[in-house]
């Protein structure tokens, strides 16, 4: 599919035609960079939950992610007990599976222990692809890409879970490390 043109007269990518939060998400914050190592660390935890889910249940959640999590702060997260685990797996308002849960302590900590490497912030960012892509179509959207496979294997050996190469390719997208939106689209280029 190509971009489409909404309600509003703006030509935007096809999952994004219709009014409501996926619209905001893809117009104000979808690609643009994010900055600081909370920012890096709640999208990266927010990805994880995604699995196998659609973005729109975990973007309906995230007022509620951002409160439990401390509003993903990596010594807060990293510190969480077991006690925390299951005050978090009683919480409606979140995702309750205890290995994405779980992941996200271990994450977090992963997190604090980058800090002597460059953070978190600077690991990610050194997987920008040198070619950003410029796609078309829906159909020539990438899903995973040499960038995102690298940055998996560094982030799985670093102790990080729940961030495999689609994920991260998802995460590249939303974090603007490069440009996600098709070529017509009227965000593209407003992200740098």
């Amino acid at each position: 599919m190509e971009p489409i043109t909404g309600d509003d007269g703006l030509v935007r990518c096809p999952w994004a035609g219709g009014p409501g939060p996926m619209r905001e998400y893809h117009d104000h914050e979808w690609g643009h960079p994010v900055h600081g190592e909370a920012a890096h660390l709640e999208r990266l935890v927010l990805e994880g939950f995604q699995a196998g889910l659609s973005w729109s249940t975990i973007l309906t959640k995230r007022g509620r992610f951002r409160e439990v999590f401390a509003d993903f702060d990596a010594d807060t997260v990293a510190a969480f007990t077991d006690d925390d685990v299951e005050r978090l797996m009683g919480d409606p308002g979140i995702v309750r599976n205890r290995a994405k849960i779980e992941a996200a302590r271990r994450n977090a900590a992963a997190t604090v222990a980058l800090r002597e490497d460059g953070g978190l912030e600077t690991l990610l960012h050194s997987f920008a692809p040198p070619t950003p892509p410029a796609p078309a179509t829906t159909e020539e959207l990438g899903t995973t890409s040499a960038e995102s496979v690298a940055m998996s294997k560094a982030l799985k050996k670093r102790g990080f879970s729940f961030v495999g190469p689609t994920t991260m390719y998802a995460l590249m997208e939303a974090i603007g490390i490069f440009d996600p939106h098709l070529v017509g689209c009227h965000a593209r280029g407003t992200g740098s």
